[in-house]
C-alpha cells in the first residue's frame, strides 16, 4: 500500500485554544434542550425591510436580539458562580456571537462580543456585526499571546476557569451569554451540540421546510433548529425551560425590533464604529493565564 500524497502538518497554536477550551468545557454540568422555532413570520418580515430599504438584515442579530429580551425578564439565567459559592446576576446581556470573516481567503467563525443587547435594535445589532466582519485579521495575536498558547497545556487551561473564579471579569472579557451557528456553513436543518463554558449558550442550527397545522390549516412553514445549553449548577430546571418558551416567542412574532432603549454611548453609526482590542478565542490570553496562575497558587 503506498502512502505517497500523505503528509504531515503542524497543529496551529490557535486550534490549540480551541481544544483548552473544549476540554475545559466538557466538566460542567451542561443540559442540552434541541427545539424548532418557526421563523416564517420572521424571515417574512427581514424580506420586507430588505426591499423597502435596500439593505439586507443580519438574521443572528435578530436571534441575538430576541435572545436578549428573553434574558431581560428573565435575569437569573444570565448568571455565574463564583469560587465562593455566591450567584452573579448581571443585569447587561453581552452576547458573544460568532461572525463570520474570511482571513488569508478562508471563511471562519471568529467571536465578537455584542455589549448591551438588551438595550439595542436589531438594526443596530446587525450594524455591529456587519462592521465585525470587515475589520482588522480577528486572528492577530501579540508576540505574548502566542508564546502564552506554547505553554503547556494544564497552565494554558487554567484561563478558562475564569468564569468560576471571576464572573466580573469574565463578563468583562468574553461577555456573559454565547451564540455560536453551524448554520452559516451548510444548508438544511440539523442540530449540533457543544460543550460550553458559558452559562447559557444558544446553537443556531439549519432552517427546513416542513409541514405544520396553523389555523387548523396544513402549510409549509420554515423551522429553525437550535441547541440551548444551560449550566445545571447555575439554572435549574423550570426557570431554563420558561426562558426556552420566552425566546421562542420573540422568535416566531417580531416585535419591537426598532426598540433601543438609550443611545449605545460606543457609537452613533457604522463608519464611527471601532472593533475592541482582542476579543476572540485566545482574549488576552497572556493576561488570563497570568491571573490564573496566580489564583491556582494562591488557593
Amino acid at each position: 500500500m503506498s502512502d505517497r500524497g500523505d503528509r504531515i502538518e503542524p497543529f496551529s497554536p490557535r486550534r490549540q485554544g480551541t481544544v483548552d477550551y473544549m476540554r475545559t468545557a466538557g466538566r460542567r454540568s451542561n443540559v442540552h434542550g434541541l427545539i424548532e422555532v418557526d421563523v416564517t413570520e420572521a424571515r417574512r418580515r427581514i424580506e420586507t425591510i430588505e426591499a423597502q430599504t435596500g439593505e439586507s438584515l443580519s438574521f443572528t442579530a435578530f436571534l441575538v436580539f430576541c435572545l436578549a429580551q428573553a434574558l431581560e425578564e428573565h435575569p437569573h439565567v444570565n448568571a455565574y458562580r463564583d469560587w465562593r459559592g455566591r450567584v452573579h446576576v448581571f443585569e447587561d446581556v453581552d452576547v458573544n456571537v460568532l461572525v463570520e470573516s474570511t482571513v488569508n481567503g478562508e471563511r471562519m467563525a471568529v467571536p465578537h462580543v455584542v455589549r448591551t443587547a438588551n438595550e439595542r435594535s436589531v438594526r443596530s445589532i446587525h450594524e455591529e456585526i456587519r462592521a465585525a466582519q470587515e475589520s482588522w485579521d480577528p486572528t492577530d495575536l501579540s508576540r505574548w499571546d502566542e508564546l502564552a498558547l506554547r505553554l503547556p497545556g494544564f497552565v494554558r487551561r487554567l484561563v478558562w476557569r475564569l468564569p468560576q473564579w471571576f464572573p466580573r471579569r469574565w463578563k468583562d472579557v468574553a461577555g456573559t451569554v454565547a451564540v455560536t451557528s453551524v448554520g452559516m456553513f451548510g444548508e438544511g436543518g440539523g442540530w449540533a451540540i457543544s460543550p460550553t463554558n458559558y452559562t447559557l449558550q444558544v446553537t443556531i442550527g439549519g432552517i427546513s421546510e416542513k409541514p405544520r397545522v396553523v389555523d387548523g390549516e396544513i402549510t409549509t412553514r420554515e423551522l429553525l433548529n437550535l441547541t440551548v445549553t444551560f449550566d445545571h449548577d447555575v439554572v435549574e430546571g423550570a426557570p431554563a425551560t420558561r426562558f426556552v418558551q420566552r425566546s421562542a416567542n420573540s422568535s416566531r412574532t417580531p416585535v419591537g425590533w426598532s426598540r433601543e432603549k438609550r443611545p449605545d454611548p460606543t457609537r452613533t453609526s457604522v463608519q464611527d464604529w471601532k472593533p475592541p482590542s482582542r476579543v476572540h478565542p485566545v482574549w488576552s490570553v497572556s493576561e488570563g493565564l497570568t491571573l490564573a496562575i496566580t489564583l491556582q497558587i494562591a488557593f
